[in-house]
């Protein structure tokens, strides 16, 4: 896998493409501003793009809109943004945006290193990977909105928050110590009570949860 990384702090920069590189990712490209990060992509041609969110010179959303912009240029490229913030807005934003092979993800994921490489692996083969923390503020702001989502069971929610991050349903049923049957029943059943229709791959299931649990707990706020 080739990436290109945009982060304007050096020392994150670095220290982001030795880890990749000691774990079999060949990271081509490292800038420190948006601008940059969208010529190294039309040249380079990457796999997988990784980018802060707040880049200069305003340090906002320079790198989601660079992101963004990269995957309506390059829909071939597939993006991961990370933050130091939970920010359910720039989720949606990205999520939002074709067919999987996006990634939403907090800085503090770096440090787990085989998960944070395997979630890269995950999104540059088309899937989607949302951070937990973000999900998990969404599913406790819609569960104390007045919804389905607090008549849900506890089992049930454990599967909600496994499917809004992207996992597969295998996935789901090894880390629940269930069966992928069990699964897919009990993803039906959320379906049903959300009254969202059934998502025929990860991408567009993450994509019906994240826009279900935004409504249900208020979108309009673009930090939690």
């Amino acid at each position: 896998m080739r990436v290109v990384i945009g982060e304007d702090e050096v020392l994150l920069r670095e220290g982001l493409t030795h880890v990749l590189e000691n774990n079999g990712v060949a990271v081509v490209g490292a800038v420190g501003t948006a601008s940059e990060l969208e010529v190294e992509v039309a040249r380079l041609a990457p796999d997988l793009v990784i980018t802060d969110i707040r880049m200069p010179p305003t340090h906002t959303d320079e790198g989601l809109v660079a992101a963004l912009r990269i995957r309506q240029a390059h829909p071939e490229v597939a993006v991961v943004v990370l933050s130091q913030y939970v920010q359910r807005r720039y989720a949606t934003d990205l999520l939002a945006q074709r067919e999987g092979g996006v990634g939403y993800l907090l800085k503090q994921r770096i440090a787990d290193v085989p998960t944070f490489v395997a979630d890269l692996h995950r999104v540059q083969a088309g899937g989607t990977a949302l951070d937990p923390e973000v999900v998990a503020v969404m599913v406790s702001r819609a569960r104390k909105a007045l919804g389905p989502v607090g008549d849900l069971t506890p089992r049930q929610r454990e599967v909600l928050g496994l499917m809004a991050e992207g996992r597969s349903n295998a996935h789901i049923a090894a880390r629940l110590g269930t069966s992928e049957k069990a699964v897919v029943q009990h993803t039906s059943n959320i379906y049903g009570a959300f009254g969202l229709p059934v998502a025929a791959d990860d991408h567009r299931r993450v994509l019906a949860v994240i826009r279900y649990l935004s409504a249900a707990g208020g979108i309009d706020s673009p930090a939690l």
